[in-house]
């Protein structure tokens, strides 16, 4: 005996599916990417660090250890 297969049914009215977004999911997104444009964009005051050499040097020395 075979079994039935149930077959997807497409209703002809299926057509324009409308989607409702509240209005934080559209807000959000636009002021996080806002955010990072001026970020990115604005001239800043960046300085270079001046730490201790002796974390330099570590760090160069780990980078010379690491397998290429």
């Amino acid at each position: 005996m075979s079994a039935r297969t149930h077959t997807r049914s497409t209703r002809p009215d299926a057509g324009g599916v409308e989607v409702r977004l509240p209005w934080w999911a559209v807000a959000l997104p636009a002021v996080a990417f806002g955010a990072l444009l001026l970020l990115i964009a604005g001239p800043g005051q960046a300085h270079a660090a001046t730490g201790d050499p002796a974390v330099g040097r570590l760090l160069e020395r780990i980078v010379d250890l690491l397998p290429r």
